[in-house]
């Protein structure tokens, strides 16, 4: 009796091509990336990818620029909040000088 194969799912497409280590990431990614994700501004689990970096909320119409394969903002608002607050200390030392 034939052994049960392992399911392929998206990358079922490639075939044998590219080696099982890459089409394993592959599948990975892309199981994320399809997966249901949170919106930041109404907290409901209707996100889906619009392109490269583009999310929107399907509930309350919210878009939204993250990551290209994961709407995580964590990384960029830090970024963000920490580059306003250099800003803000330079203005500071200015104005003080």
């Amino acid at each position: 009796m034939p052994k049960k194969k392992k399911k392929t799912g998206s990358t079922g497409r490639f075939g044998p091509r590219y080696g099982t280590r890459v089409r394993a990431r592959v599948k990975s990614v892309e199981d994320r990336m399809k997966g249901r994700h949170t919106c930041p501004q109404c907290k409901a689990k209707n996100v889906t990818r619009v392109g490269t970096g583009i999310w929107k909320c399907d509930r309350c119409g919210n878009k939204f620029a993250a990551k290209a394969y994961v709407p995580e903002t964590t990384s960029i608002q830090k970024q963000i909040s920490e580059e306003s607050e250099e800003a803000n200390l330079s203005e500071i030392e200015e104005q003080e000088g």
